[in-house]
């Protein structure tokens, strides 16, 4: 790692206003951001369009039992109705609204159903994510080139694995060493158990399809090293009430980890309540000078400005962000020379699920409800192509015991009651999907030249969908998830294509993507823009395809390694 920045440059005239970096966003890269800069020396302002969220103090239901909520935890009718779109999110619910927007908060247009899940607070989204944190394979990496469906990245596994070691080291991912081709291993804290049922799908998937059904990577501190008990966060208690906020800071989240880590360095300002406007291009320096900040309640515009500038404001406000950032040198949007910004927007495919029962296992329970799942790793389109599809998909899946036995099918009451509800009942068993799509030039996104939003910023419209190749995969993992069910002894199978618009997966990504040609890409191996080399993006807008596995931690390895870049390009002049 780099040697601490020593001097400060500040333009004289806007000193109270001038910071050596800008971090446009607070949520899992932006905070990653924040701390690598912070540790550096580096004077960094973040910006965050929502409230502030500290930890412990703001996280009101961590801590309540079901009774202790005025629903029990139900969204009422009122809410639903006011807040159609939001309300569909995995995990949304009475208990954990405050760090979900409301529908009014923040318009969009949708040309193509897309359901665009956004939490507005410091911690973003890191404060609900659903904290799977495999690596990426070379696979994941070179598929689309290899196959002719789509770019390769401009780096490769090997560029990018020993980032993942130091993000894993620091935020804390449980896993085991599983020897995995299309799922490396990484640096694992105590894997949670497989209980029995899950042992057995692992025993049947890897004799009768040589499958891989292993223990999920998953953020969370199943035993404390040192640098946890640093950041001030605790062993995970396994109370699966991750989405409230967690005041052990037992799974990862900006708020838990690295905000705090960066503000003891006091090189940290968290500005809430900003909403990113633009990023000011200064045509004599060739460069970004600022941002451009509309204050959420008063709607007064201030500007900040800096040396280096990241955004990471969620995959598409960062692209509305670049796209409004318009000047004379680029009239399409910051960058945008080969007008390719906000195009190939891509998404995860999570049509696709089942579930069913099993029989035997009576005897058998399980210590804990972990929040980690199990995941069979991709066997699709990896040494070749063996599908009529292109790309491949993950499986998440788990066992579990129905609370309430057969007993309670009569109707009992009193002793007889207490004594049924006490036996647990049968096991059942999922599993649903996360395919890779397509990332394609139709699939877009671009500003509205009519309609403004209440800070006047022109409405984000999105114009994404699935195509041909979706459905052949949604319908491939459907068989072969029932396959593998009914090879294990899974009995009343049911399978469902949920036919949800894209989005509801919250993996959105691209419109921003990198790559080796300035010519089809935004950015370079560094995440800088080409054209505009103080700026870099290292949120999901940098994807240049989406893989199988899941990419929060990439895109936190990409933001650890873009400012150790930047701040060795800044120490050279060159920035």
């Amino acid at each position: 790692m780099p040697d601490r920045l020593q001097v400060h440059i500040n333009s004289k005239g806007k000193e109270s206003n001038s910071y050596d970096a800008i971090v446009i966003g607070s949520g899992i890269s932006g905070g990653w951001a924040a701390k690598e800069l912070c540790e550096k020396g580096l004077k960094t302002l973040v910006l965050e369009r929502g409230r502030n969220v500290e930890h412990i103090r703001d996280y009101p239901t961590a801590s309540l039992s079901r009774w202790e909520l005025p629903h029990r935890g139900a969204i009422t009718r009122e809410t639903k109705v006011q807040n159609p779109l939001i309300s569909k999110a995995a995990g949304y619910g009475e208990d954990t609204m405050d760090f979900f927007i409301k529908d009014a908060d923040h318009p969009y247009i949708q040309e193509k159903p897309f359901d665009w899940i956004r939490g507005y607070q410091v911690g973003g989204k890191s404060l609900t994510w659903g904290r799977a944190c495999a690596r990426w394979s070379e696979f994941d990496f070179t598929a689309p080139e290899r196959y002719g469906y789509g770019e390769s990245f401009p780096l490769g596994y090997k560029e990018i694995r020993d980032w993942y070691s130091h993000v894993e080291k620091f935020i804390g991912v449980c896993g085991n060493y599983d020897g995995i081709p299309s799922m490396p291993d990484g640096e694992f804290l105590t894997a949670y158990e497989l209980n029995a049922v899950e042992q057995h799908m692992q025993r049947v998937l890897r004799e009768k399809f040589n499958r891989h059904y292993v223990s999920g990577r998953w953020a969370h501190i199943t035993d404390p090293k040192q640098i946890h008990l640093d950041q001030g966060r605790a062993q995970c208690l396994n109370r699966n009430l991750c989405m409230r906020g967690c005041p052990l800071g037992g799974y990862f989240s900006s708020n838990a980890s690295t905000l705090p880590w960066a503000a003891k360095t006091g090189n940290l300002t968290i500005r809430p309540h900003s909403v990113v406007h633009s990023i000011l291009y200064d045509e004599q320096q060739q460069k970004a000078t600022g941002v451009r900040v509309i204050d959420a309640n008063t709607k007064k515009a201030t500007e900040f400005y800096a040396r280096i500038i990241f955004c990471n404001a969620s995959s598409l406000n960062s692209n509305l962000i670049l796209l409004n950032s318009t000047s004379r040198r680029f009239p399409n949007g910051l960058g945008n020379d080969n007008g390719l910004l906000g195009k190939y927007i891509c998404f995860h495919n999570y049509r696709g699920s089942m579930n069913g029962d099993i029989d035997g296992f009576t005897d058998q329970y399980y210590k804990v409800s972990k929040p980690a799942e199990c995941i069979v790793a991709n066997f699709r389109n990896l040494e070749k192509r063996d599908t009529d599809f292109y790309g491949g998909y993950v499986i998440y899946s788990g066992a579990y015991r129905e609370k309430l036995s057969e007993k309670n099918i009569k109707p009992l009451l009193g002793a007889e009651y207490k004594e049924a509800i006490s036996e647990p009942g049968t096991w059942g068993l999922y599993m649903y999907m996360q395919g890779e799509t397509i990332a394609k030039d139709s699939n877009q996104v671009w500003l509205s030249r009519e309609q403004q939003d209440q800070w006047g910023i022109p409405l984000l419209v999105t114009s994404v969908g699935y195509d041909e190749n979706d459905d052949k995969m949604v319908k491939d993992f459907l068989e072969q998830g029932q396959l593998m069910l009914e090879a294990a002894g899974v009995k009343n199978i049911n399978t469902r294509d949920s036919k949800q618009a894209p989005g509801l997966d919250i993996h959105e990504m691209g419109g921003v993507r990198m790559g080796k040609d300035p010519g089809n890409s935004l950015l370079n191996e560094w995440n800088q823009l080409h054209h505009c080399r103080n700026v870099f993006v290292t949120d999901g807008a940098c994807m240049t395809s989406t893989g199988s596995q899941s990419p929060s931690i990439l895109y936190m390895a990409f933001t650890a390694r873009a400012v150790n870049h930047a701040v060795e390009e800044l120490k050279k002049r060159n920035l």
